[in-house]
């Protein structure tokens, strides 16, 4: 009789651990949508750059959740390489939220810490889907000079001027290198392209510089495309400053028949 008494207090402890687990873990999921653009300055255009996250250094959005510390852990959203965010699952809460990429920092501090410039948006995340847009000033403007040339010997050549994208001393470090990306899919930058064709340039000190205002045609490599197939290619080119992540132009399509 004992053991029988003791085997169903053990079953009651194990259902109350159980029932008490579920309703520790019984919070609300994240609903909130918030979602908005990177506008470049220059072009009221959408500021182009790569898929982020763990294989890309493309831009990112920054969240601190202000409602719940004085010294929050950030969190940081992905951006689409067309220059737009878009997260379904954002907690209701009010977040200090700004923008990481190619371009002039949106928050700069001192070496001692102290914010000498400013330029997130403190914003309440509720009710549905709440939109944020911050414009910013990118490094390098990169523009295409007419549409990629599919060449008579198979290859594909692209033409593009690069320019500053700010007028800050700042943040006009020497350019580090240019970059021709293709790739099979529309998804294509530092993070995803075919090596085998990718044309990379590469500078020293200030060398890189000289390319500022002038047409700069570059040449996908090692020999024919294979045919009967669509590419995409967009050029990026950076600085040396902070990440060195990329500025680019938008993807266009070449078709090899």
């Amino acid at each position: 009789m004992k053991h029988i008494i003791n085997y169903l207090a053990f079953c009651l402890i194990i259902t109350l651990g159980i029932s008490c687990s579920k309703k520790i873990d019984n919070y609300a999921g994240p609903t909130e949508t918030l979602k908005g653009s990177i506008i470049d300055s220059n072009t009221n255009q959408t500021l182009q750059s790569e898929v982020s996250g763990d294989n890309g250094k493309g831009t990112r959005i920054k969240l601190l959740e202000t409602s719940w510390s004085d010294n929050p852990t950030p969190l940081y959203l992905a951006t689409k390489q067309d220059g737009t965010f878009n997260n379904s699952k954002i907690f209701a809460a009010t977040y200090k939220i700004s923008a990481e990429g190619a371009f002039v920092p949106l928050v700069q501090t001192q070496s001692d810490g102290t914010v000498i410039v400013d330029k997130s948006q403190t914003v309440t995340v509720k009710g549905g889907t709440t939109t944020v847009n911050f414009t910013v000033e990118p490094f390098l403007e990169v523009e295409w000079v007419g549409d990629p040339i599919l060449n008579s010997d198979g290859t594909i050549t692209a033409n593009v001027k690069i320019t500053r994208g700010t007028a800050n001393p700042d943040f006009q470090s020497d350019i580090t290198d240019v970059n021709l990306f293709i790739n099979n899919t529309e998804y294509v930058g530092n993070n995803n392209y075919d090596n085998r064709y990718a044309k990379h340039i590469n500078y020293n000190g200030a060398n890189g510089n000289n390319i500022l205002g002038d047409t700069l045609s570059l040449t996908t490599t090692n020999g024919a495309l294979p045919k009967g197939r669509d590419y995409f290619v967009r050029v990026g080119a950076r600085i040396n400053y902070g990440l060195k992540q990329y500025n680019y132009n938008e993807p266009k399509k070449v078709t090899v028949p």
